[in-house]
């Protein structure tokens, strides 16, 4: 494998021993598939980083363990890499450990590991539970700056949470739901990847906590533990559909949403409005094509640079506990942001029409 860089260094960044990485780098045996491709991606963060590593000023290692859709991780880990030029002369290097679902004790373990091998911060976005609160607490015990990202650890010794202010997310999707559907019957839907996740028990609590107190003649139902697995999300949305004949509206907190438009159209249940979460390339391309109605959305790169900023003062705010809300954004199909180049065209697997109550747009009941 060519490369540039001392092996100390790709070792560093890869988060594995040296002589493992000579192993891989020359090709000998005894080298698992997922740790040769651990020191390809590591060489190749180093390229991104070559220009900034040159750079004078204090050099951090952030190290980025986030359990996620591999369509979020990609936008996210797109942002932290766009902000790291922002802070010079102080350079960010960023380390990340990207996962779909690995589990609590896992992530517990993932943290300890980067605990052990030394790190400037940790930033994190993983299930709130007692094993990986515990791992967060030997990390800020051995003082290393903690970050929580999207969703949040409240009971753990983290330092700050930056992200969307995940109620007031959930409420402006009731507002949403309940001025398209009105003082009439009916009932919402709505999706959740995992009841592990802080941020999404969060926003269903918004959620319901408006419907109850201004729409009241809207019921609201749920699915969860689709553990953001499109097979899985789309065989539960089914059977919602099949039980509840009145569900004409959702939420999807945990994505998913092809699987879910996919359901609908298999059950032949016309969804009246389609509120979803992040500007994913299956989001875009969804929006676009108006399968769905309004994505709730918060810049990430925002969240990156309010990150970096809180990694920089961390010395400062350990023994603190601060929070870095970003604003939540309603986008339409006709105010999306400009697509990244390496998003392409649309790719709707789902066509329909919007179709709005024109009394609802009055004045909300109860």
């Amino acid at each position: 494998m060519t490369h540039m860089f001392p092996i100390k260094d790709i070792a560093h960044q890869a988060g594995l021993s040296m002589a493992t990485v000579d192993r891989v780098l020359n090709a000998r045996a005894g080298v698992s598939r997922q740790t040769g491709l651990r020191v390809r991606a590591a060489i190749a963060e180093l390229e991104r980083q070559e220009a900034r590593a040159l750079l004078p000023g204090r050099k951090m290692t952030i190290d980025v363990l986030m359990e996620a859709p591999r369509r979020f991780t990609t936008e996210a880990r797109a942002a932290f890499e766009a902000e790291m030029a922002a802070f010079v002369p102080l350079v960010f290097r960023c380390r990340f450990h990207l996962m779909e679902t690995e589990g609590p004790a896992a992530l517990a373990r993932a943290i300890d590991r980067i605990r052990l091998r030394g790190t400037d911060g940790m930033l994190v976005k993983v299930p709130d539970t007692p094993v990986i609160h515990a791992a967060v607490a030997r990390a800020a015990a051995a003082g290393i700056t903690v970050v929580t990202f999207v969703t949040d650890l409240p009971s753990a010794p983290r330092a700050a949470y930056v992200g969307v202010d995940n109620r007031a997310a959930g409420e402006t999707a009731a507002y949403l739901v309940g001025r398209a559907l009105g003082a009439q019957a009916a009932t919402v839907l709505v999706t959740i990847s995992s009841s592990r996740f802080r941020g999404e028990g969060d926003r269903e609590k918004g959620f319901r906590t408006v419907m109850r107190a201004c729409y009241p003649s809207i019921r609201v139902t749920s699915v969860c533990e689709g553990r953001r697995q499109d097979a899985e999300t789309g065989r539960l949305v089914h059977d919602a559909l099949a039980a509840d004949p009145t569900i004409c509206a959702i939420y999807s907190i945990g994505g998913g949403n092809r699987a879910t438009l996919d359901a609908c159209r298999e059950m032949g249940r016309a969804i009246r409005i389609f509120v979803a979460h992040d500007l994913d390339a299956d989001n875009r391309a969804l929006l676009a094509g108006h399968a769905i109605d309004f994505v709730l959305y918060h810049n990430l790169r925002a969240d990156a640079r309010a990150a970096f900023d809180v990694f920089r003062h961390g010395a400062f705010c350990r023994g603190e506990s601060v929070a870095r809300l970003s604003s939540v954004e309603i986008v339409t199909p006709y105010n999306l942001p400009v697509s990244p180049p390496d998003i392409g065209p649309p790719d709707i697997g789902t066509e329909r029409q919007i179709r709005w109550n024109a009394p609802a747009w009055g004045a909300p009941s109860g």
